[in-house]
C-alpha cells in the first residue's frame, strides 16, 4: 500500500493550527495550493512554511545580521539533534527534517540566502542572482519534494527549478517596492546593456523603458523554469500533483499579470484575482493528474546542483551540527565573502 492511502501516514503536529494560520497570513498563493495537497503531506509541508517564514522574518528584522543568523544556527542544531526550542516552528519542523531525511545543507543554505538579502546583496549576471534564488527558493523545493517522497535527482532538480521560477517572479512583481527600499535584484549587467543608470534610477524608481524591457527578460526566464519544472509533477504521489500543478500555474499567473500593465511593477503590484485563482486551482487540480513527463533526462542547472547532490551524497538522516567555533568561523567567512565581491561589483561599476 503506498504511504499516500494511509490515512494516518503523517505525524501528528500539536502545532498544526498556528503554523497553518502563519500560512494563510503570511502567503495566499501558497495557502490556496495547499488546500490540494494529500492530507498525509499538507501537515508537514505547512511545518516546514512555518519554520522558513520564522527565520526569513528572524534575519529580515535583525538589528545584527551576524546574530540572527548564529541564533538560527544555533536553533537548527537543536532541531537536528531532536530536542528543538520552544518556538512553535521550531517543534513543528524537527520532527519533519527527522522522519523526511532533510539534509542539514538544505535549511542552511537558505539561511545563507536571508543573510545575502540581511547585507543588501546585488546580482552582476542572471549566475549569480540563481544563485541567490537556488538559496531562498530552490532549497524549499527541494524540501517540499523530499516530503512528498521524491529522492530521485531528476525530480530534485525539477523541484529545486520550480522554486527559481517562483523566485524569478516575485522579483518581476516587486521591482518597484524593492527599488523604494534601495533594493535591486534585477541583474545589474543587463540594466547597463539596456541603458540604465542603476543608482539614478534607485534614487527616483520610475517605469523606465529598459526597466520593463529587463523585467520582460526575467519573466521569460521564469517560464523556462516553469516549463520543466513541470515534467517534474509526474513523478510525484498522485495527491501532491495538483497542489504543486497550482503552485507552478498560480505563480506563471503573477508573471501574465505584469506582463499585461507593460511589465511595469513600479507603479504599482501585480495581483492575481481571487477569481482568477479560483479557476486556475480548478485547471490544476484536473491537470496535475496528467501531468506531462520529460522526454529522456534533463539537465540539472548548475545553481542547484549543490542542493540535489545533497540528497544524492547523504548517508544518513541527519547531518551532524558543527561546534559553535567551526559554526562562527563559517558565519563570518560568508559575511566576508559578500563584502568582498560587493566591493569588486562597486569596483566593477566604477570602472
Amino acid at each position: 500500500m503506498k504511504r499516500e492511502d494511509l490515512p494516518h501516514a503523517a505525524p501528528h503536529y500539536q502545532e498544526d493550527a498556528t503554523c497553518t494560520e502563519m500560512l494563510r497570513g503570511g502567503s495566499k498563493s501558497f495557502f490556496a495550493a495547499s488546500r490540494l495537497l494529500g492530507t498525509a503531506y499538507r501537515q508537514p509541508a505547512t511545518a516546514l512554511y512555518a519554520f522558513c517564514r520564522v527565520a526569513d522574518d528572524a534575519i529580515d528584522f535583525a538589528v545584527d545580521p551576524h546574530q540572527a543568523l548564529e541564533a538560527l544556527c544555533r536553533r537548527l542544531d537543536a532541531i537536528y539533534a531532536g530536542e528543538p526550542f520552544p518556538a512553535v516552528a521550531d517543534r513543528a519542523f524537527a520532527p519533519v527534517v527527522a522522519e523526511y531525511r532533510i539534509p542539514r545543507l538544505l535549511p542552511q543554505a537558505l539561511l545563507e540566502g536571508f543573510a545575502w538579502d540581511a547585507v543588501g546583496r546585488r546580482y552582476e549576471t542572471l549566475e549569480e542572482l540563481l544563485d541567490y534564488a537556488a538559496r531562498v527558493a530552490g532549497t524549499v523545493g527541494a524540501m517540499m519534494a523530499l516530503i512528498m517522497g521524491a529522492r530521485a535527482p531528476q525530480t530534485l532538480a525539477r523541484a529545486c527549478q520550480l522554486g527559481l521560477a517562483m523566485q524569478l517572479t516575485n522579483i518581476a512583481r516587486d521591482v518597484g517596492e524593492d527599488a523604494r527600499n534601495g533594493r535591486v535584484y534585477l541583474p545589474l549587467r543587463w540594466l547597463r546593456e539596456a541603458g540604465l543608470d542603476i543608482e539614478d534610477w534607485l534614487a527616483d524608481p520610475r517605469p523606465l523603458p529598459a526597466v520593463r524591457a529587463v523585467t520582460r527578460r526575467l519573466l521569460a526566464e521564469a517560464d523556462r523554469h516553469y516549463e520543466q519544472a513541470q515534467t517534474g509533477i509526474a513523478d510525484l504521489p498522485r495527491s501532491c500533483r495538483p497542489a504543486m500543478m497550482a503552485a507552478r500555474l498560480v505563480y506563471a499567473e503573477i508573471g501574465r499579470e505584469v506582463e499585461r500593465r507593460g511589465c511595469d511593477s513600479v507603479s504599482g503590484r501585480a495581483v492575481v484575482s481571487g477569481h482568477r485563482k479560483f479557476a486556475l486551482l480548478l485547471r490544476a487540480s484536473l491537470a496535475g493528474a496528467r501531468a506531462p513527463r520529460a522526454e529522456g533526462p534533463q539537465p540539472v542547472p548548475v545553481s542547484v546542483r549543490f542542493l540535489v547532490e545533497s540528497v544524492t551524497d547523504q548517508a544518513g538522516p541527519t547531518v551532524p551540527p558543527q561546534s559553535f567555533f567551526d559554526r562562527t568561523v563559517a558565519i563570518v567567512q560568508m559575511f566576508e565573502r559578500v563584502a568582498v565581491r560587493d566591493r569588486q561589483q562597486r569596483a566593477f561599476q566604477a570602472g
